[in-house]
């Protein structure tokens, strides 16, 4: 069993920059990528970022160049800076982590982003 905890959403201004959070507990031996997806209001939930635990990183093409992710092991964190934030960002952002045979998925942070 993995918990996700995820934390850093808010309201921010079109250009402007926020840092999400996702800390894992339980069975985190277990965990081998983790990442983060979003889910705009209708639309389906996509990938934004993961990172396997050597390093591996994977970018949508929508964020890449304005979002970095990193994952301090020692930590069991992950973490999504977002810069250039743009409207078409504000989404739930959702943390992952991948096990086997599960893939757990945290609670979700509200990104909203003004314009």
């Amino acid at each position: 069993q993995v918990d996700l905890v995820e934390s850093g959403g808010g309201l921010v201004q079109a250009g402007g920059s926020l840092r999400l959070s996702c800390a894992a507990s339980g069975t985190i031996d277990s965990i081998s990528t983790m990442g983060w997806y979003r889910q705009a209001p209708e639309k389906p939930r996509e990938l934004v970022a993961t990172i396997s635990r050597g390093g591996i990183i994977n970018y949508a093409d929508s964020v890449k160049g304005r979002f970095t992710i990193s994952r301090d092991n020692s930590k069991n964190t992950v973490y999504l800076q977002m810069n250039s934030l743009k409207t078409e960002d504000t989404a739930v952002y959702y943390c992952t982590a991948k096990t086997v045979p599960y893939d757990y998925w945290g609670q979700g942070t509200q990104v909203t982003v003004s314009s």
